[in-house]
């Protein structure tokens, strides 16, 4: 038997947890806790205003009924307190029962736990099977994050939703002045812009109450707009007018505005249907720390299609931030006395932030030149702390951030509530073009404590488009310049501006935001790109900066300033403005400083990404990069996109602190469903121990587990270019095309490696040319295309059609003709032309070929540029590779996984492209190589995704391995067993159903 019982260790750890856990009140083995069953004693209770109370239940292992003691408390209700909506059960090890110092014992045991909670009618355990472990530090993370009340949340989503719509439905009525309106959002005159103002004010009456109690001079909601109210809207305009001067000017001048355009008769009804709806929210409980606005307002976001500002999900918001400020090593510079404001030229006042040094002194006290532990229970260390984002969207990167630093702050024993005016006055900055988005950042960020008042803000709505003196502005992307001060509003168009106060309005605000003065940049930034070559944005001159309803002119001028900016930084139009973002992010840290930036995932392969890439390379250490191997929307952390991403998190290299040597690639099988989740899976990756190599053989990464759940894998790879690790559910595939591209075939399964000339696609041939370069506007492309003619001059094998490219010869589907005056240049263009052609745009669940052949040259187009050699024999040897397991392998791993099952490779891309060396191949093997080709001339191969189960394509693995390569067996069976694994890629099947059973050797 153990030396303390269980209800002893029961009160040491909820003394731990009262110390981590703020202002929430912990209860240990007390009796009338529970409504109705005044005789249950819960072993710890928490509870906390806001939040859904949150049961432990505990035992010494093997802890044999802890689990259902656990569900029962599930759906009953704390007197005072609410519903149990979570419940954790927990099992000490037997040690803390035997120790001589219990408090002590209990403090640094490793303890085993799950959570169960109430969803609708069902319970649910998390993790699935098995445990998760920790300390009482990781269990107060927990209690924290499964205490959002999800139920109160969801009620409340739903009724401000309805308010909205039905507000939103009288606005619709008000031809004269939705225009108005839709002018001061800088979006269009629809209905989701109506809907927007709505919530605008909306969330502005729900945030008036709270404002209400911490200043007794500001009359309630119901005294302003309430049904006795004469006047409700000159009552509630005169209301926010005096919340302004205390500040608030991200939620309510804006909201101020918008109702200053109502007529008197409808501000009313629309006052009277929202005061209604902030009742609702507000009687739920809950406050805006559950990104209850965020949620709402995304939707309504106009802009998003050209913004290309997809809402980061709050389970990848709180992953990346957790991941983020695990990175963080700062030494905060002191704010030097007799500096504090500066004066925006109206007089108003804006608090100024430290200056920034490029090489700060260490924390006092640390002997480690500022790369050791930070003091997170120091209130005065994190007032130190600078946190940018610079296209902040809804807030939630932000948000999660704070809660990070708030969590930390409380775990060592701070006050998180003490904190918030110096992290909403002086920590975390916040930049947008919408002032909607800025709007809800304010409320997101003001409701993580929304009883307590602050100053000024960092949160600023950044100039966009044409200005009254005839210039543009690029949003956040002005701070790219050299100058650390920046003019941040245009007052000639409300669209530019936060709004006003009263009768005055800013005419200018000056605010710093200094070069290498953050601790930590964390952005999910603009993904679109200034080219408009495919896709929804075809029609658009500058997708980047079509949003605002810019003209031509403006988008070609704002393209131009970002293209100066832009200059000598890791900017590139094909890459986009993310691309420019980066940039900024860099130019912003200071050494030390950590940069977690949300990116598509073509920054891991485009040629337009490598400056990015190189970035990484030279100035940052400690890189860890998260992808998702899932399909569809579960391969991104964003809300509403297809497009794959991933997370690049990196820290910021110190002058003489020796830099990591080594990258950690990170692959999940699908996106965290939830906060729970999100912490287990940044747990698992900050976890120091053994990491599997990607130059350590075929035997795959070290698994992430979540309990006894498989949930991704890493794998260690050396700093460089090797950025082929992302999106891969199986590591052992990218261990074994390292070890191809370094010449030698090492396959899973096989002990040994053999070696196996391989190189560069553009050493041993050259690439043809980019298709706009062939039938590009005058005077670009020489030819233009036509339909195919059995006796063309010009044939050329330009689009996709999988039903006929099935075999590897392809017949031209297209011809081209000669412009007039441009025969010259045709010419030149068509010596080019070749039988060999590679798939530029290759979806695996579709298309069977990777490389083409054509009976005679044939100039190569959008799908299929071409591929010269001077020995024609290499034709047939790059044919019969290109289709093989090995050859698809390569080409999956050199190209873009962005899509589900498609794979892109731009030219120059291609040019890099690892291929059997077929010059290190003497001339009998060439002819085994043609011998090959024509004997699949007739022989059809299904789509890529079933090559493991495609006879034909394990007959070519045969004919490469063994006849062409000299391989013995063993090879081809390893082989054959790749090719399964690559099959089972979900980037690879894109979902399609798989064979229950694969042809691994016929």
């Amino acid at each position: 038997m153990p030396r303390h019982t269980e209800p002893s260790a029961n009160n040491a750890l909820g003394n731990l947890l009262q110390g981590m856990l703020g202002k929430a009140v912990v209860r240990s083995e007390n009796t009338q806790v529970i409504a109705g069953h005044p005789g249950l004693r819960p072993d710890i209770v928490i509870t906390a205003t806001g939040r859904s109370p949150v049961v432990i239940e505990s035992e010494y292992l093997p802890a044999t009924s802890v689990e259902e003691e656990a569900r029962s408390r599930l759906g009953l209700n704390v007197a005072g307190g609410g519903m149990i909506e979570a419940a954790i059960s927990l099992r000490y090890p037997s040690e803390v029962g035997d120790a001589d110092d219990l408090s002590a014992a209990v403090s640094m045991a490793a303890m085993d736990y799950c959570v169960f909670t109430k969803e609708g009618d069902d319970i649910a355990r998390f993790p699935q099977s098995g445990w998760l472990d920790g300390s009482a530090t990781d269990l107060a993370d927990l209690v924290r994050l499964v205490s959002l009340p999800q139920n109160a949340v969801d009620r409340a989503a739903g009724a401000l939703e309805s308010g909205i719509n039905r507000a939103a439905a009288i606005l619709d009525k008000l031809e004269g002045v939705t225009p108005a309106i839709a002018h001061l959002l800088g979006m269009d005159n629809v209905p989701q812009t109506r809907r927007m103002a709505c919530a605008i004010i909306a969330n502005a009456m729900i945030f008036h109450d709270r404002i209400a109690r911490i200043h007794p001079s500001i009359k309630t909601l119901k005294l302003v707009c309430g049904p006795e109210v004469a006047n409700p809207q000159g009552e509630t305009l005169g209301a926010w007018t005096e919340i302004l001067e205390f500040n608030y000017w991200p939620i309510f001048a804006i909201s101020k505005d918008i109702l200053q355009q109502l007529p008197a008769r409808d501000a009313a009804l629309i006052l009277e249907e929202l005061e209604n709806t902030a009742g609702e929210v507000n009687s739920t409980g809950i406050d805006n720390a559950h990104d209850l606005t965020g949620r709402v307002f995304q939707r309504l976001i106009s802009d998003r299609k050209y913004l290309a500002t997809f809402y980061t999900l709050p389970a990848s918001a709180a992953l990346l931030a957790r991941l983020a400020v695990a990175k963080m090593r700062p030494h905060p510079n002191p704010l030097p006395e007799g500096e504090g404001t500066t004066k925006s030229p109206e007089g108003e006042g804006t608090t100024k932030p430290p200056p920034p040094s490029a090489h700060p002194e260490p924390v006092e006290g640390r002997t480690d030149g500022g790369e050791g532990e930070f003091d997170w229970g120091d209130p005065a260390a994190i007032a130190k702390l600078r946190v940018g984002d610079f296209a902040c969207g809804t807030g939630a990167l932000l948000s999660a951030v704070y809660e990070q630093i708030a969590a930390r702050h409380e775990s060592a024993g701070g006050d998180a509530a003490a904190i918030h005016p110096v992290m909403m006055e002086e920590v975390l900055y916040g930049c947008d073009v919408m002032p909607s988005a800025i709007h809800i950042t304010g409320s997101t960020l003001s409701g993580v404590q929304p009883e307590i008042g602050f100053g000024n803000s960092r949160l600023y709505t950044m100039p966009y488009g044409r200005q009254d003196d005839g210039t543009v502005k690029i949003g956040s992307l002005e701070l790219l310049q050299s100058s650390e001060v920046m003019t941040l509003f245009n007052t000639s168009d409300p669209a530019r501006r936060t709004g006003s106060a009263g009768e005055q309005t800013a005419a200018q605000v000056n605010a710093e935001i200094p070069d290498d003065g953050f601790d930590l940049v964390i952005m999910n930034p603009p993904f679109t790109r200034a080219t408009n070559h495919e896709g929804a944005h075809a029609n658009i001159v500058n997708p980047a900066f079509a949003a605002f309803n810019s003209s031509k002119a403006d988008m070609d001028d704002m393209g131009k300033r970002l293209n100066q900016m832009g200059k000598n930084t890791c900017y590139h139009g094909n890459a986009g403005i993310a691309s420019a973002f980066a940039a900024l992010a860099h130019r912003k840290l200071k050494p030390g400083g950590v940069l977690a930036l949300v990116l598509p995932l073509s920054v891991a392969s485009g040629v337009s990404w490598q400056k990015m890439r190189d970035l990484l390379r030279t100035d940052y250490t400690d890189l860890t990069v998260l992808s998702i191997a899932a399909n569809g929307r579960d391969m991104a952390f964003s809300s509403d996109t297809g497009m794959a991403e991933c997370l690049v998190i990196a820290r910021k290299a110190r002058k003489g602190v020796p830099s990591e040597q080594w990258t950690s690639f990170n692959s999940l099988l699908q996106r965290p469903a939830g906060f729970a989740p999100a912490d287990s899976i940044a747990k698992n990756i900050i976890a120091n121990g053994n990491l599997r190599g990607i130059e350590s053989g075929p035997y795959g990464g070290t698994r992430l587990t979540v309990g006894n759940e498989l949930i991704g894998e890493k794998l260690s790879v050396p700093r460089g270019d090797l950025w082929g690790c992302v999106r891969l559910l199986d590591y052992s595939l990218a261990q074994a095309a390292y070890a191809l591209t370094d010449s030698r075939l090492w396959l899973p399964g096989i002990a040994n490696a053999v070696d196996l000339k391989v190189a560069a696609l553009g050493e041993i041939g050259k690439l043809g040319l980019v298709d706009r370069d062939i039938n590009g506007p005058p005077p670009r492309g020489p030819f233009s295309k036509v339909a195919a003619s059995p006796t063309a001059t010009y044939p050329c094998l330009w689009n996709h059609d999988a039903k006929n490219e099935t075999r590897m010869i392809c017949a031209p589907d297209s011809q081209l003709e000669a412009r007039l005056g441009m025969e010259a240049k045709a010419a030149t263009v068509w010596a080019t032309a070749s039988r060999a052609h590679i798939n530029r745009e290759f979806t695996f669940g579709s298309q069977a070929l990777a490389a083409a052949f054509t009976e005679r040259d044939s100039m190569g187009g959008t799908a299929w540029p071409n591929v010269f050699f001077e020995d024609k024999r290499f034709d047939y040897a790059f044919a019969v590779w290109g289709n093989s397991t090995l050859g698809l392998l390569l080409y999956w791993r050199h190209s873009s996984r962005q899509q589900s099952s498609k794979a892109r490779m731009t030219v120059r891309k291609a040019d890099t492209l690892p291929v059997l060396d077929f010059r290190a191949l003497s001339d009998e093997q060439l002819a085994s190589a043609e011998r090959i080709f024509d004997e699949f001339r007739e022989l059809e191969l299904l789509p890529a995704y079933l090559a493991d189960a495609d006879p034909n394509r394990a007959l070519l693995d045969r004919r490469v391995i063994c006849g062409l390569l000299g391989f013995g067996e063993d090879v081809y069976r390893g082989v054959r067993r790749l090719a399964a694994k690559w099959c089972a890629e979900p980037s690879v099947h894109g979902g399609k159903p798989r064979p229950k059973s694969a042809v691994y050797l016929e």
